[in-house]
């Protein structure tokens, strides 16, 4: 059988090669015997017979690879022969396949970053049809919900399958160790079905559960189902005490279930336990999740909820005038401002791949140019060019395999060194990144960018196939390859491709400079406070604590007993901290403002009276509060920040003046203005601000902020030990340092991140680039040792010889750094989003790179044009 035969094949090679070369010598035999027939003397019919069958080598071995299974053993021993080619130039192949890894390496790991959060679903059913719906008010292009407003929508919008709601939520969990307290979120009844999530253990709510005085009822985490009860399969129908309400449990949520918006959460109830201010219709504390209906899109469902809230306005004007709505994909309303970031830095990997492969090319040519006589002899010996360009396919493959396979390695160590760089309180609002790594998206990715590398890298040593064979070019390469020729080819091509490494180069660095420039100044914005030697930590206060006046014994014994620890200065309460996302507001209105004026809404801070002083707020005017007047039954008062009062009272004293809530006649009267606090991220304009005691708007939970003497973490278990001895029913949470907070933050991880890592590859492009124009002035200067031989011989000195280099050297770089620079200014707009107190034109940064390349250029230069100066013209003509 043919099969079987062709197996039999790879056990009797020489044997079949004998057969081959005895049935070649056969024919080679008859067509002289039929030459010397017409006349042809025995040795012109014998040469003219080798003539009319060429190179009896070159047949042998094609008729031989005819066969599918000597084919194989070919191909492994062409490889071998590979490999043996790269085990005699081990500098070149180890420099080749570092090149290879660095830049297949960083695309894979930014690629898994990217498939991660823009190219896998998210883990909700059909998630392409899920939308974030918010509310937009002047300032506020992404605001909470009117609990009112959602339920009227819910009702009359046409776009929408399922339009359901959620909300933050904290509660205070009892057991052995005290009171702690547990993150949790209300939802309406269907928002687990909306998502396609199903219960591992027991059920969802059913519809009716989210009505006020429904049966409460809890949904588990994952985590908190094996944390809190011990991953006990029993705990449906079970009892748990939270915040002094009890909730039957009735589920537990599957393990790789997360809601990014929310954050990690442990405790899901429903929305039927309304609280005072959802009594409200102007009372906005929920956001909307919903289901598109099938051929809906996103802009029509935004369209449609814009009409809507319309439609509102004209029927509810005291509350919804000035109000608007919308709608974003869920995935959007999840990434966020993290898209921009990832697109730029999968531009910037993709860069330093190309500058590595495009040295890797280089290093292709010249080692090519030095096998010009190896190509001419084996093409004289009778190989195609077919044949050698196969072989030298063989070598980029393993090249390139080595390459690829250490670039691997490389991305997963990337990738997690990446993920470590992100604080621990980042990765709630980035779920998707849990379990990130080389997973089969990554893998294809880092294979496509291998195959397009084998194949480039295999062009390379083509070119000198081509130039070798063509034009019956043999003989001339045979010589050239035995004097030495000058290699003008490879210079041309070798420049060229110098210039676009210098070009990618000026690009990365750009982005870089302006990236870092951003982080610079953010990190120098003003504060307007003093954010050294502070610690923050939020208390949750039991339900026992109803009226105003215990409110008050309880905040004043606590900052009491806090502020009289050792080491620390001052203490004191406040609803928000500065860091605080601002997701809604205030209105406020003058006295004197018309009954139609619809004010842009505003942050509002609720303060305990030692606040300003605390976080080291400067006076501008007035005065701060007092503790007297931190008390309900007292007039209103506020102190306002200098945006705000340049914004309501504009070339007037505002001490005095009296500001009021929209709908409201109970005025406030301004006593104090302070310097702007940065109030929201670094990153965002300075919005005006509104202080008020805290007694003036007071919840359950609140954060307490302490100025230390010493240093504010080390502080923090003494302080939230005073708080448990103070009140065993207070939970506190979230102990962290305002230094912290405002480093973690998520603007200036942004910015950090981006200087980072484009800055790494900044790094790795201006090293790779300067390593590319080395090898080709180094390799110039080697193919013109005759010519500069004849040059110092004929009386040149030898500055000028260095100044030959240096100026070819010098025309490459410069060509470069202005491709470079035209295309970094087309590159910024990519990153606009990404930059903060700076253009994407800066001129000091374009300067500032161009001059670092100049530099780098002539370090990179001025060793082979030393090597050139020094070089003695007898030597060199003596080698000619």
């Amino acid at each position: 059988m043919p099969i079987l035969r062709r197996l039999a094949n790879l056990f009797r090679r020489d044997k079949l090669q004998r057969e081959i070369e005895a049935e070649l010598a056969a024919h080679l035999a008859m067509r002289s015997e039929d030459n010397r027939a017409a006349g042809m003397s025995p040795r012109e019919a014998r040469r003219n017979a080798q003539l009319r069958f060429g190179n009896s080598a070159s047949l042998t071995e094609k008729t031989m690879q005819a066969d599918t299974a000597l084919f194989l053993e070919s191909l492994w021993l062409d490889t071998r022969f590979a490999m043996r080619q790269l085990r005699k130039s081990p500098g070149f192949a180890v420099i080749a396949v570092l090149m290879i890894a660095i830049g297949l390496g960083a695309a894979t790991a930014i690629f898994a970053f990217v498939d991660a959060a823009l190219i896998q679903p998210m883990p909700y059913k059909d998630p392409a049809r899920l939308a974030a719906v918010y509310e937009v008010a002047e300032g506020c292009p992404l605001c909470n919900l009117s609990r009112q407003n959602w339920q009227d929508w819910r009702q009359t919008n046409t776009v929408f399958e399922s339009f359901q709601a959620w909300g933050w939520a904290s509660y205070l969990l009892r057991n052995s160790e005290g009171t702690t307290e547990a993150r949790g979120a209300r939802v309406s009844d269907g928002f687990f079905h909306t998502l396609g999530v199903i219960p591992v253990l027991g059920r969802d709510f059913y519809a009716g559960e989210e009505k006020p005085g429904a049966t409460r009822t809890v949904l588990l985490s994952y985590s908190a189902w094996q944390k809190r009860f011990g991953s006990n399969p029993g705990v449906v129908g079970q009892s748990v005490r939270l915040s002094d309400n009890d909730y039957t449990i009735i589920g537990v949520l599957p393990r790789e279930f997360h809601f990014a918006p929310l954050g990690e959460a442990d405790f899901w109830t429903a929305l039927n336990d309304l609280d005072s201010c959802e009594q409200r219709r102007g009372c906005h504390n929920l956001f909307g999740v919903a289901r598109l209906k099938p051929g809906v899109t996103v802009a029509a469902a935004a369209d449609a909820m814009r009409t809507m809230a319309a439609q509102l306005v004209v029927q509810y004007p005291d509350s919804n005038k000035g109000l608007s709505a919308t709608a974003i994909s869920l995935n959007d309303a999840i990434v966020g401002n993290m898209r921009p970031l990832l697109i730029a830095l999968l531009c910037g990997s993709a860069l330093l791949w190309i500058i590595a492969s495009v040295n890797v090319i280089s290093l292709l040519l010249i080692r090519s140019e030095g096998r010009r006589q190896e190509i001419a002899v084996r093409g004289a010996l009778g190989a195609s060019s077919g044949r050698l360009a196969w072989q030298f396919l063989l070598e980029s493959f393993v090249l390139v395999t080595c390459g690829a396979a250490c670039g691997i390695a490389l991305a997963e160590i990337t990738i997690r060194s990446m993920l470590h760089l992100i604080p621990t309180g980042r990765m709630d609002a980035m779920p998707y990144l849990l379990g990130l790594g080389l997973h089969s998206h990554a893998i294809l990715f880092a294979a496509s960018l291998a195959c397009v590398s084998i194949i480039v890298c295999s062009l390379a040593p083509a070119t000198r196939l081509a130039s070798t064979f063509g034009g019956g070019s043999l003989h001339s390469g045979l010589a050239a390859g035995a004097r030495g020729a000058s290699g003008n080819t490879w210079r041309k091509l070798g420049a060229r491709l110098v210039v676009v490494e210098v070009a990618t180069a000026v690009i990365l660095l750009a982005a870089a400079g302006l990236l870092g420039k951003s982080l610079f100044n953010l990190l120098h914005v003003d504060l307007g406070m003093q954010p050294d030697h502070l610690a923050t930590l939020v208390v949750s206060a039991p339900k026992q604590v109803e009226t105003d006046a215990q409110m008050m014994g309880l905040l004043r014994s606590l900052v009491d007993r806090v502020q009289s620890l050792p080491g620390v200065t001052r203490a004191s309460v406040s609803s928000h901290l500065p860091d605080h996302d601002w997701d809604g507001g205030v209105m406020l209105v003058k006295p004197d403002d018309p009954p139609d004026k619809v004010p842009a809404p505003l942050p509002e801070r609720d303060v305990s009276s030692s606040y300003l002083h605390t976080i080291g707020a400067q006076l501008l005017r007035g005065r701060y509060f007092t503790q007297e007047e931190d008390d309900a039954s007292k007039p209103a008062i506020a102190i306002v920040n200098e945006s705000l009062a340049k914004l309501y009272f504009p070339g007037q004293d505002p001490i005095g003046k009296r500001l009021a809530y929209m709908h409201s006649k109970n005025f406030m009267q301004i006593v104090g203005v302070v310097k702007d606090v940065k109030e929201g991220q670094m990153d965002t304009a300075t919005r005006p601000v509104v202080y008020v005691p805290y007694m003036q708007g007071w919840s359950h939970s609140f954060y307490l902020v302490v100025r230390t003497a010493t240093d504010a973490g080390a502080q923090l278990p003494t302080i939230t030990a005073a708080v448990h001895g103070l009140n065993p029913l207070l939970a506190t949470s979230d102990p962290v340092t305002m230094m912290t907070l405002i480093n973690d933050s998520p603007s200036a991880y942004l910015h950090r991140s981006s200087a980072w890592v484009v800055g790494g590859f900044a790094t790795l492009a201006l090293l790779l680039s300067a390593v590319g124009l080395y090898g080709v002035i180094a390799y110039s200067v080697s193919q013109r040792r005759r010519e500069i031989g004849v040059r110092m011989a004929l009386g040149a000195r030898r500055e000028s010889v260095c100044y030959l280099v240096l100026r070819e050297a010098g025309m490459l770089a410069a060509v470069g750094i202005a491709f470079g620079v035209i295309g970094s200014l087309c590159s910024a707009t990519l990153i606009r989003s990404l930059l903060f107190g700076t253009q994407p034109w800066d001129v000091t940064t374009l300067l500032a790179v161009a001059l670092l390349l100049a530099v780098c250029a002539f370090v990179a230069s001025y060793i082979p044009a030393r090597r050139a100066a020094s070089l003695n013209p007898i030597e060199a003509l003596r080698t000619e």
